[in-house]
């Protein structure tokens, strides 16, 4: 998304796109652009746990933390699906992500 985001930015889009629209940009910065973060930091956070010998509480604390991408997620499916009503797999594939990661997380943490 980030790479179309650009892509509309030069006017290289013909299409309509939702990263074109209001919703694009919740908190100022592209969703894009928080969402590459996001994954770069959990899969740190995730590769540090076992590294430097953290406990699985540290998993908990992840799986807690992702539920608020999960949450925004879902606000930005309902836009998908009754404001907007655009067609975004690569929205879809985040969204089922972000929903997934919270109980994959626990899922973690109960196997330590």
């Amino acid at each position: 998304m980030l790479r179309k985001l650009r892509r509309a930015e030069r006017g290289e889009l013909t299409e309509p796109s939702v990263v074109r629209s209001p919703r694009a940009r919740l908190f100022g910065p592209p969703n894009s652009t928080f969402g590459v973060w996001y994954y770069l930091l959990l899969a740190g956070a995730l590769w540090a746990i076992p590294l430097f010998g953290l406990s699985g509480a540290w998993v908990a604390v992840l799986a807690a933390v992702a539920l608020v991408p999960a949450a925004v997620s879902a606000a930005l499916a309902y836009s998908l699906l009754f404001v907007t009503r655009a067609s975004c797999p690569y929205c879809w594939t985040a969204h089922v992500v972000n929903w997934l990661l919270p109980p994959l997380l626990l899922t973690l943490y109960a196997a330590r």
